[in-house]
């Protein structure tokens, strides 16, 4: 530097920081920059700093040093006097003259450039837009990184500095950056965390439909199970049959009415496996099974629960149709694991309810094939009585259309005793009755014997609905009992539906309905033989404006034998109510009234000649039998057995029929027209007139019966 180290001046320790001063250079000039703040200290001498005297001369010095020193600041911000690479000190003082006097202090030359003016960038990591373009058209944004969605910029100051700015629909910033040479590029996002939300997102909804789908796969197949206890496939070929070690149906026979041959046969079967000593010991075998046959409502179900609750053996409860699934082989699966689960508890009983969803007759009709439910009725015909045996397990099972059930299937051997569950008569609806009573509050006119003759078909079922309906009406019309008007009126409604108590009738209406159903119970009581009037009633009920009730004979319901003469006078009492719509009315004011009459006669006539053999034309043959359905194991279609002349003949032998049907109540309406009015008069005042009120009314008239 053309000085020696000798010339270096070692200040005094500014805030820890020891600066350097050299002399300036024979090439260095003189710095202008004004030292007044040193024209008060002219005594203060160069050795004074030297010594770091601690005076307050010294002191001030040093202070001026310091505002000298960091005056002194580069654009990046950092102090020169710090900085490494920094050009050589700024601070110049000149050295003492030799022939200066020592005792005389020395103009001390410092020369230092002017401090830069304070930056104008904004403040902050966030800049608003107008402030943003000052900067760029001022030159001080380097470059400006846009978002791959818009809204917002990142910048980068001249400076280092970094800030966003959110950006406005502006068409003309492109080209402003453009113009101050800003760098512009556009930023692809987070890709670690777009990556991450995209895949997230992709497979979000693909997982949610498989959880739901394995969810709904376990709830269908009824939860965990299947192969290591874990629930899958396999659980298709399990069985649901409900399985009960003690049974607790809480029914017994003491809860069955109506049926005691059947309970009867029953209980042999249930003292058969708490007693087996009894029968073995006379070589008697147990029933391998035991079908349940009857029309719907009989209680076959209710017997089966009744020996469920007095065997006091494991019992299995399944339907039949749990046998039937959408894949082949599902049902014949279900039935073996129903037999190897019911082999493992033997002695045991398994009720199969609705035994014809899976038992029909196999390979007739449309269906044919080896179908699904042809091979589930093969491997229960197998597991009941096959190769391999099936000891210790009665199976019982409940139909209603046993004519459709596959003849192997009834043999001895798998079902060796078909129990029939009839209709109950007179006596079992009265006990029927009674059982279904039991917790209702009836009144003392309550007779359930005159209320099981009025109910003649009725089945169990039948006979529960009544009495529900009955405490219905009670208990709408506040009464604390249930009374025969209530028993009544429950029975009206079952039969002929509720009553329309809205419905608009004219009188002219109301008197057409009363003679036509006046003719009904007229005829019926002329005629010998038929059964008696019960009740008449003019009252709407369902689709019918009237009603007339009869109440059938119990010994021709339960034998099914009707007489020749009990059909022709059951045509002629059909035919009744059109008779007196003429006969009050004319031939040109009959109504529509009578079209299921119609329907009626003609069905009883067609039978009479077709089937029952009460023509003499045609003889005691039957001819065109029905071919049946065909979904129910029977032929589609049948070809005609007779020709078209015996067609001819059919026809006209049933018009015979109905003409003196109508001719026979023609005349006896004509001849008793005087018990006509006074009934008819009667229904007009009371709408309902019942079988007592009725015969008064016929003794007084002293009607006589029809002579043929």
């Amino acid at each position: 530097m053309g000085s020696t180290s000798n010339n270096l001046l070692l200040s005094s320790t500014f805030f820890s920081t020891q600066l350097l001063h050299s002399p300036p250079t024979p090439k260095t000039t003189n710095s202008s920059f004004p030292l007044s703040f040193l024209s008060k200290r002219k005594t203060l001498t160069l050795k004074s700093i030297l010594n770091k005297e601690p005076s307050k001369a010294n002191l001030a010095a040093v202070g001026a040093g310091a505002a000298f020193i960091f005056s002194t600041v580069l654009q990046n911000g950092q102090l020169a006097a710090l900085a490494i690479d920094a050009p050589p000190p700024v601070v110049q003082v000149e050295a003492a003259k030799p022939s200066t006097s020592n005792a005389s202090l020395e103009n001390i030359l410092a020369t230092a450039p002017k401090p830069q003016a304070q930056s104008d960038l904004p403040e902050g990591s966030q800049w608003r837009y107008s402030e943003f373009l000052n900067a760029v058209k001022k030159g001080k944004v380097e470059r400006v990184r846009f978002n791959k969605e818009g809204g917002f910029l990142q910048l980068t100051a001249v400076n280092g500095v970094k800030a966003t700015v959110t950006v406005p629909n502006d068409p003309d910033l492109i080209d402003i950056l453009a113009m101050n040479g800003v760098d512009i590029s556009v930023s692809e996002g987070d890709s670690n965390n777009g990556g991450l939300f995209s895949i997230i997102s992709n497979l979000f909804f693909p997982l949610l439909a498989l959880t739901g789908l394995y969810f709904l796969f376990r709830r269908g197949q009824g939860g965990a199970g299947g192969p290591g206890g874990l629930g899958g496939p396999m659980e298709f070929g399990k069985s649901k049959s409900k399985f009960q070690e003690v049974p607790e149906t809480g029914v017994t026979f003491a809860d069955v009415a109506g049926a005691d041959q059947a309970k009867m046969e029953l209980q042999e079967v249930v003292d058969f496996l708490k007693n087996p000593d009894k029968y073995t010991a006379l070589g008697a075998k147990i029933p391998k099974g035991c079908l349940l046959v009857g029309p719907p409502g009989t209680g076959k179900t209710l017997l089966a629960k009744a020996v469920s609750g007095e065997a006091g053996v494991p019992f299995f409860s399944c339907a039949a149709s749990e046998f039937v699934e959408l894949f082949v082989g599902v049902g014949a699966s279900r039935v073996r694991d129903l037999f190897e689960k019911a082999k493992a508890k033997a002695p045991c009983i398994v009720f199969i309810d609705e035994i014809d969803a899976v038992g029909r007759q196999r390979g007739t009709g449309m269906g044919g094939g080896n179908d699904e439910r042809e091979q589930t009725i093969n491997q229960l015909l197998t597991e009941m009585d096959g190769f391999s045996g099936n000891n210790g397990v009665i199976i019982l099972a409940a139909t209603n259309r046993p004519d459709v059930l596959d003849a192997a299937l009834l043999r001895p051997g798998r079902f060796d005793r078909q129990v029939t569950v009839d209709r109950p008569d007179v006596a079992g609806r009265v006990k029927i009755l009674q059982v279904h009573s039991r917790g209702k509050a009836l009144a003392k006119d309550v007779d359930f014997d005159k209320i099981a003759r009025r109910t003649p078909g009725f089945t169990g079922a039948d006979l529960q609905n009544l009495m529900n309906e009955a405490a219905i009406f009670a208990a709408r019309r506040d009464l604390k009992e249930i009374s025969k008007d209530e028993i009544s009126d429950a029975l009206e409604r079952i039969i002929a539906g509720p009553e329309k108590k809205n419905a608009v009738v004219t009188e002219e209406k109301k008197k057409l309905v009363a003679y036509h159903e006046a003719g009904h119970a007229l005829v019926g009581a002329l005629m010998p033989e038929y059964d008696a009037v019960a009740k008449i009633s003019i009252i709407p009920r369902g689709q019918a404006g009237g009603l007339t009730f009869f109440a059938p004979s119990e010994e021709r319901l339960e034998s099914g034998l009707y007489s020749r003469s009990y059909l022709e006078n059951q045509m002629a009492v059909a035919l009744g109510g059109r008779v007196a719509e003429e006969v009050i009315f004319g031939k040109e004011g009959v109504t529509t009234g009578a079209s299921s009459d119609f329907m009626q006669v003609s069905n009883v006539a067609r039978q009479m000649v077709e089937r029952f053999g009460f023509s003499k034309k045609i003889g005691q043959i039957a001819i065109g039998g029905g071919g049946g359905q065909s979904f129910l194991g029977q032929q589609m279609s049948t070809q005609k057995d007779y020709s078209m002349a015996t067609a001819d003949i059919v026809d006209s032998e049933v018009r015979e029929l109905v003409d003196k049907a109508y001719a026979r109540a023609s005349l006896l309406i004509e001849t008793h027209i005087d018990i006509l009015h006074s009934l008819a008069k009667l229904l007009i005042e009371k709408e309902t007139v019942d079988g007592e009120e009725f015969m008064s009314l016929f003794i007084d008239g002293q009607a006589e019966l029809y002579v043929g």
